[in-house]
């Protein structure tokens, strides 16, 4: 991303830095040695009585971005690189970001343990089983639907109407081949034969109950929630009502405690909880973010892909249920990602074009003027490459104060912490000022569509919505069973404003069209599905598992 520096491979960088034992960073923080739960060296999970123990003063700040593009961005580096800068700046400050999913690991988009010198390590192990958060969420969602297709076969008491059946199984993996399957094949003792399929498992509600719980208590009783389908009359069934949340609970007793590792640089670093967020909420646990904010003086947290998926939903349900007061946002961008927006193609994109640039950079304002409606103040950070130009640095750099908002070069692919001083003097000098007034976009008490209407049009720009007859139906149906009050989880491409994800930039005159809408009781939302989008990603005809690869001697190639 500079001219001066030759950067080695995230892999490379990861497995030659030198590390601090766990307890080390745990002390940091003043968490003691029996405060935490060590996996390894350079892992532990935070005990329960320490989570409990301690209660939130710091000041939060989220990380979003752009409208995310093949181009990249750097959300996750940003927000590790500015941690670090920040820690540098002698700030007592704590990292919350989300585990990634294997799905994206081996597919396309790669880990999610940031880039360059600005990543959380130990890199390879956060980005593959880690402490077994996942394999656990996995385990218990699937628990579930064995409990629900073993009652059918054993006489149904609960009356399950197996058409009616909207509780899927889960893998962590792109595949597919599962998104509609056949079960049941095996004859009379092989289970009820119905249509099934699955889901990946950060758009599995387990993950979302995962990050919004407070404790085994609140876990459980969310656990018992979910509606796992319809009895022949169309009342709902639960986990609950299948007996399963304890034995579900049980799994996931340790997956619940927020997970401590570091930044390259030694700073503390809570990485827990994986929703995806074009399918589901996309933050990271309110355990973690809570302990955060009671460790450190500021918390710096990202949402998932661009601001109208990953930021709305962070203010709108994350906030909102963990009582959150967030006091700034960082809007990532790049000049590559924003001239993709003006209409340059991916292998264009180092070719100097101030023009293209321009009309691009709708794309980032409409970002930041969404986040300012939640009423909290934005630093737009402008990750750097080594083609941009001088004058397209300017152009983006002037333009953010037209839009009230500060903005700062980041280097911190390149240069780690101190490549981030520059966008962390912005955040800290937008703290000081202390303009925020977060509030929710709506009242949840309002019906489920006057909610997806004020989303579509206050943050996508719509001209309106259309909803399919399914989804007519089923939100009758969410209202009828006491879930109109909640509030909406969208799921949306996350390459564009609209459905549509080939419009780049700020679309206008589209509608937005919902094929459907399904209840996740247990996280106390309810789930609208716009446009195409799938809840089971597919490989890419060349996924990045086909270069990754370990070698005798423990190091490993094309991790990233």
């Amino acid at each position: 991303m500079t001219t001066t520096l030759r950067v080695p491979s995230d892999i490379a960088i990861a497995q030659a830095a030198r590390l601090r034992p766990i307890a080390e960073v745990a002390a940091e923080v003043g968490l003691g040695p029996d405060e935490i739960l060590p996996y390894g060296r350079y892992k532990a999970k935070i005990s329960a009585e320490a989570v409990a123990a301690r209660k939130p003063k710091g000041r939060l700040v989220l990380v979003t971005g752009i409208s995310p593009t093949p181009a990249g961005e750097g959300k996750s580096t940003v927000t590790v690189g500015v941690s670090q800068a920040l820690r540098r700046l002698g700030k007592k400050v704590v990292v919350c970001i989300r585990e990634p999913s294997l799905g994206p690991v081996f597919g396309v988009k790669g880990g999610a343990a940031g880039g360059g010198y600005a990543q959380v390590v130990p890199m390879d192990e956060i980005n593959l089983h880690f402490t077994g958060d996942f394999h656990a969420i996995t385990s218990a969602h699937n628990l579930l639907s064995a409990m629900l297709d073993n009652h059918i076969h054993h006489g149904n008491a609960l009356g399950i109407d197996s058409r009616r059946i909207t509780w899927p199984r889960t893998i962590d993996m792109n595949d597919r081949a599962l998104r509609s399957i056949v079960i049941g094949l095996g004859g009379l003792n092989g289970g009820p034969t119905r249509e099934d399929r699955f889901v990946i498992v950060p758009g599995s509600e387990i993950m979302a109950i995962l990050c919004l719980a407070t404790d085994l208590t609140d876990l459980e009783q969310r656990l018992s929630r979910i509606i796992v389908g319809l009895t022949r009359d169309r009342k709902p069934v639960t986990a609950g009502e299948l007996k399963a949340s304890g034995a579900m609970t049980l799994l996931l007793k340790d997956a619940i405690l927020p997970n401590l590792v570091q930044t390259l640089e030694g700073g503390p670093a809570l990485v827990h909880g994986g929703p995806f967020g074009n399918i589901a909420h996309g933050c990271n646990s309110i355990a973690a973010t809570k302990l955060g904010l009671a460790l450190g003086d500021i918390v710096l947290t990202e949402a998932g892909f661009g601001a109208d998926l990953g930021a709305e939903k962070f203010f709108d349900i994350k906030c909102r249920f963990g009582g959150l007061s967030p006091q700034a946002a960082v809007v990532v961008a790049t000049v590559r990602a924003l001239k993709m927006h003006g209409g340059v193609k991916k292998d264009a994109l180092s070719t100097p074009d101030v023009a293209a640039l321009g009309r691009g950079m709708v794309n980032l304002e409409a970002h930041v003027r969404n986040v300012q409606k939640f009423g909290v103040p934005v630093v737009v950070a402008l990750n750097r490459f080594s083609s941009d130009t001088d004058e397209e640095i300017s152009a983006v750099l002037d333009a953010a104060p037209q839009w009230n908002a500060r903005a700062a070069l980041s280097e911190v692919w390149a240069a780690g912490g101190e490549g981030g001083e520059a966008v962390a003097r912005e955040v800290l000098a937008t703290l000081d000022e202390g303009k925020a007034s977060y509030r929710p976009l709506y009242d949840a008490a309002k019906p489920i569509k006057e909610k997806i209407e004020t989303i579509a049009r206050e943050i996508y720009g719509a001209d309106g919505v259309d909803y399919a007859p399914a989804a007519a139906k089923a939100i009758t149906q969410c209202e009828a069973m006491g879930l109109g009050a909640t509030p909406v989880c969208m799921a949306k491409t996350q390459y564009s404003f609209s459905d549509d994800a080939t419009k780049l930039g700020r679309p206008k005159g589209f509608r937005l069209t919902i094929r459907d809408v399904y209840p996740s009781a247990g996280a106390g939302f309810v789930v609208a599905l716009a446009g195409e989008i799938m809840t089971m990603p597919g490989l890419a005809k060349v996924p990045s598992a086909e270069a990754i690869r370990v070698h005798p001697d423990g190091t490993i190639e094309g991790l990233f």
